[in-house]
């Protein structure tokens, strides 16, 4: 069995990240969606809140699990016997991040393999952060996320309203 680890923030997941993990399921046994608990950079949503968007998205596809984690991923990848760590790559500017980020994770367990997919053309602007952007201005992110996702967002964004908390995690 082969299980593959697809590792980030997800916050809050969008339809490129949906992309690329149902195309890694097709290609492993199982598929693990592995959302980070304490990213280097200001949280729009809590590691819980992540996590359930998250499984929602997911919850009807028996070949994709959901987990939060702590540490290196490559540490995650032996926890639980993973073999891959999928990513996905929209941009050019990607590639250079996610080349060394694949280069340090050989370095550190030359036993698990990095394999980039090259999300569909459609998804190219698609990030966390674009989507919290026109959320907060009131824009349409019908296109970009599920509706479950859309009305957590917006939930979120009220709550913050009523709370005159400035909207200061919307960028990554």
């Amino acid at each position: 069995m082969i299980r593959a680890v697809f590792p980030g923030t997800f916050d809050p997941i969008h339809y490129g990240h949906i992309d690329i993990a149902e195309r890694a399921a097709r290609l492993f046994d199982e598929v693990v969606v592995a959302v980070y608990d304490k990213p280097l950079k200001t949280l729009f949503f809590s590691p819980e809140e992540r996590i359930a968007l998250v499984l929602k998205t997911f919850e009807n596809n028996p070949t994709i699990r959901v987990v939060g984690y702590s540490g290196m991923t490559v540490a995650f990848c032996h926890q639980i016997n993973a073999q891959v760590i999928v990513r996905g790559l929209r941009v050019f500017s990607d590639f250079e991040f996610e080349f060394r980020m694949a280069l340090a994770n050989q370095r550190l367990a030359p036993d698990i393999e990095s394999i980039a997919f090259i999300t569909h053309e459609e998804h190219t602007f698609l990030s966390s952060s674009t989507v919290r952007e026109i959320a907060s201005l009131g824009g349409d992110i019908t296109s970009m996320v599920p509706a479950h996702v859309a009305e957590a967002l917006q939930k979120k964004l009220s709550e913050m309203s009523e709370q005159h908390t400035p909207p200061n995690a919307l960028r990554d």
